[in-house]
């Protein structure tokens, strides 16, 4: 893996790379494309961007892939998006860290959001509320696919995108403010089967959509809230990387043979 400098590569906002891999994934910490960089086949290269955001170009199996960090929430993520659409990127999967709400999870497992409750503050901008944050049913497939492919335990379902990591996710704030709208809103997202709060899904599907691309997203849960298990594990982030970079591969030979079929779509029976 080859780090290149700011000068190497440029800044986001003044010297953007000329061209981009097409698919592309976005976690929101800059530490994680180093390790998802490092997961990929010999060569890669590590730049760093504006804003101390980072950035990584290379390949998976042969597979042209690249990493772009978005920051936290969806302000961030949505200029990071803006750039990436611009450079010739169609396809980005969110990959990243999240707290589940349900029981029958487990801290560790991977979740993969085929939709999001939009909460973002960043897409609201963009389209009224009504407005879907729905993941490409492609994307979707992948990921499963890709947890089925390297043993992963997952979960599929709607989460709930905040543009708050406390208030917004029902969490005490400073000096333990709190609220008291926080208790039913919890409550109200798990009678509706949402499955784990996070920050940067409704931007990301909401606004690929919009923008006519293609998304999805893959987290690993770090902490259970009815439970109040807490755990970073750098080990267990790698997880949900790897099936990142694996849909990749996936989507990659699905796109081929829908282009060699004069498909439009992908569906099972095209690669059996």
């Amino acid at each position: 893996m080859k780090t290149l400098s700011a000068a190497d590569i440029g800044h986001v906002d003044q010297n953007a790379p000329a061209k981009v891999p097409g698919y592309i994934l976005i976690p929101g910490d800059p530490n994680r494309v180093e390790r998802m960089a490092a997961q990929w086949d010999e060569g890669a290269e590590v730049f760093t961007l504006a804003r101390q955001q980072k950035g990584a170009h290379g390949t998976y199996h042969g597979v042209p892939i690249g990493a772009y960090s978005t920051g936290m929430g969806g302000p961030s993520t949505e200029l990071a998006m803006m750039d990436l659409f611009r450079w010739g990127a169609h396809t980005l999967i969110r990959v990243g860290t999240t707290g589940a709400i349900q029981e029958g999870i487990q801290v560790g497992d991977i979740i993969i959001n085929d939709s999001n409750v939009r909460l973002d503050g960043a897409a609201n901008l963009y389209v009224r509320d009504e407005y879907p944050a729905s993941a490409s049913y492609e994307v979707v497939l992948a990921l499963i696919q890709a947890c089925e492919n390297l043993g992963l335990r997952y979960h599929v379902g709607t989460g709930c995108t905040s543009g708050s990591f406390y208030a917004g996710q029902c969490r005490p704030a400073y000096n333990g403010f709190y609220p008291s709208w926080c208790d039913s809103m919890f409550a109200d997202m798990r009678a509706a089967g949402v499955l784990n709060f996070e920050m940067e899904g409704a931007t990301v599907t909401t606004l690929s959509r919009l923008f006519g691309k293609r998304s999805g997203m893959c987290a690993t849960v770090v902490s259970h809230r009815l439970t109040g298990e807490w755990k970073e594990d750098p080990e267990a982030e790698k997880s949900a990387c790897l099936a990142g970079a694996e849909a990749v591969r996936i989507l990659t030979e699905w796109d081929r043979a829908k282009a060699e079929s004069g498909k439009r779509y992908y569906f099972p029976g095209l690669t059996k």
